[in-house]
């Protein structure tokens, strides 16, 4: 990104300044900082209020990994649980649910917008599943709805890192709610959706990874 940049403000430095590159960098780097951790902020909250769905999780891991290593990069694409539960806090909260501003570069005509059926292969109509999308369940939605040019630029990299640390935190501890009561779920209101009582935990680490963290 910072290379394009650069490069267009060789072609155009009136309006490619120094200021305008750090300003668009900032907010680069600021909206994918905070829209990470606030999806890993409500991923864990929803784990904590449905703590059957953190043990489900945890086991996968423990398959898949093992408990004597660290979870890596390499292993969150194929922790197949730890993508729904990332999927499914992003249908529910999602971190950024407003687009960016953005204009037409030109006059359009407007017209009456025509969505297709979606079809199969064999060239039968496509129903979604009815009834509710629970983690894992039927009907489930992928996160990244929003694609061409729409799309974020971060998203792939933004998935792995929630998965990472998402997965880090489930492998590592036992988690519990403080005292005993459900997390509040309140949404807060902004560009972002933050959780309107910031989510406090207990935690402690699994004696099954003493080992390892005594490594670290």
């Amino acid at each position: 990104m910072i290379a394009v940049l650069l490069s267009l403000q060789k072609s155009e430095p009136e309006f490619y300044t120094d200021t305008m590159i750090k300003s668009l960098c900032a907010n680069m780097f600021g909206a994918g900082t905070e829209t990470t951790s606030t999806t890993t902020e409500w991923a864990m909250a929803l784990l904590l209020n449905h703590p059957e769905k953190l043990k489900k999780a945890q086991a996968e891991i423990d398959a898949a990994v093992g408990t004597s290593s660290l979870i890596t990069p390499d292993d969150v694409p194929r922790l197949g649980y730890l993508q729904s539960i990332i999927n499914e806090t992003l249908r529910l909260y999602p971190a950024a649910p407003l687009l960016l501003p953005h204009e037409s570069s030109a006059d359009l005509r407007g017209g009456r917008l025509r969505r297709a059926p979606r079809h199969d292969a064999a060239g039968e109509r496509v129903r979604h599943p009815p009834g509710p999308r629970g983690m894992g369940g039927p009907g489930r939605v992928q996160a990244g709805a929003v694609r061409g040019r729409r799309k974020c630029p971060g998203e792939t990299f933004a998935l792995r890192t929630v998965g990472l640390v998402l997965g880090s935190l489930i492998q590592c501890f036992d988690w519990d709610r403080v005292d005993g009561a459900a997390v509040d779920m309140t949404e807060s209101g902004g560009l972002t959706i933050p959780m309107a009582v910031p989510l406090e935990a207990m935690c402690r680490p699994r004696a099954a990874m003493h080992h390892v963290l005594e490594e670290l």
